[in-house]
């Protein structure tokens, strides 16, 4: 329930073939970095243009003016990157999303449709086609030990081997409000999160999380 072949659709990203080497979807996080420098020199020169060295605009998406874009980032047609929303780098941001204000984006990718619109960081993750954060929900990437990330699934508890990993979100998964996704956290697809959850762990798909011991199926 935690594989990329579980989680995602890769026909919506341009990061289908990059993803589909991997097993687990955080053996991706490490780099993103590099496969954006090796994507951008190949985009269609007509529809992207190079704003600054190794950032890439879709000429359809709309970015304000007090919005910080750093390298290397690609941004896709459609996409609205809003007031002061701040992409550190390392984030390939799909089409028709929407970056929102004071968002902040670190070493991940979005696929096509995702919504990030208010108050949002999302660092070292991977947020599945049509996954929504709602206002001030977050992910954080590190421990605080600074131990390495470890994925637990019941009683199964998967070691990672990586320091930075926030989450990763299937196709189709809410986030409420105000909600955190510690290190670690997966979402299968089609699941909600109550607003104001701290989730860990692996949420199955088609699955509400009301709190730690209450998740229940999706009817």
């Amino acid at each position: 329930m935690y594989t990329i072949k579980d989680l995602f659709d890769l026909d919506h990203t341009l990061a289908g073939d990059y993803l589909a080497q991997f097993t687990y979807p955080w053996e991706a996080l490490g780099g993103i970095k590099e496969f954006i420098l090796e994507l951008g020199p190949t985009l269609d020169k007509a529809e992207y243009e190079e704003v600054s060295e190794n950032v890439w605009v879709h000429n359809t998406a709309k970015v304000f003016p007090s919005a910080y874009l750093g390298a290397p980032c690609i941004i896709g047609p459609e996409t609205e990157v809003r007031h002061c929303a701040f992409i550190r780098g390392s984030a390939l941001v799909g089409a028709k999303c929407v970056v929102g204000n004071s968002v902040e984006l670190k070493n991940v990718i979005l696929f096509d449709n995702v919504q990030t619109p208010h108050y949002n960081y999302v660092g070292d993750s991977i947020l599945g086609h049509y996954s929504h954060m709602g206002a001030g929900s977050i992910t954080s990437n590190v421990k605080s030990d600074k131990a390495l990330v470890v994925v637990h699934n019941g009683d199964e508890h998967i070691e990672t081997g990586i320091k930075k990993f926030g989450a990763m979100l299937g196709d189709h998964v809410e986030v409420g409000c105000n909600a955190v996704c510690n290190p670690g956290t997966v979402i299968g697809r089609n699941s909600s999160v109550y607003p104001t959850s701290c989730v860990r762990g692996v949420v199955p798909a088609d699955s509400i999380y009301k709190v730690n011991d209450e998740i229940v199926s999706r009817k």
